[in-house]
C-alpha cells in the first residue's frame, strides 16, 4: 500500500435509521415555518446533533454539543454580512457552518 493510501476501517460506521431523520427534518421544517425562519439555527443543530450522535469512527462514537442559541447568534451575524454584501459572503456561510460544527463535535465520553 502506497503511503498516500489509507487502510478502509471496518470501525468506522453510522447507524441512524430513514424514519428518525425524516421526524427531525419534518419537525424542523414546522418549527422554521411556524416561527417565520427565527428557529431555523435551532432545526439545524437538531440535524446535526442527530447526524454526529449517530456517526462512530475508529470504534468511537462521535457527540454534538452545539446549541441552537449559540448557532443562532451566528447566524445572525452571517445573514447580515450576506445581505450588506449583496450576497457575497453567503459563499462563506457554508465553510463557517462547517467550523461551527466542528468546533462543537467531540466523541463521546462513556
Amino acid at each position: 500500500m502506497c503511503s498516500m493510501q489509507r487502510e478502509y476501517n471496518e470501525n468506522s460506521s453510522f447507524d441512524g435509521g430513514l424514519f428518525s431523520y425524516i421526524g427531525w427534518v419534518i419537525i424542523g421544517i414546522i418549527i422554521t415555518l411556524f416561527t417565520l425562519g427565527l428557529a431555523f439555527p435551532w432545526a439545524v443543530v437538531n440535524l446535526y446533533r442527530w447526524e454526529t450522535n449517530h456517526t462512530i469512527i475508529d470504534g468511537r462514537r462521535l457527540q454534538f454539543n452545539g446549541t441552537g442559541i449559540g448557532l443562532w447568534g451566528n447566524w445572525i451575524t452571517w445573514w447580515f454580512l450576506t445581505l450588506i454584501t449583496f450576497g457575497i459572503y453567503g459563499f462563506w456561510v457554508h465553510i463557517k457552518l462547517l467550523k461551527w460544527k466542528a468546533k462543537h463535535t467531540t466523541f463521546a465520553q462513556y
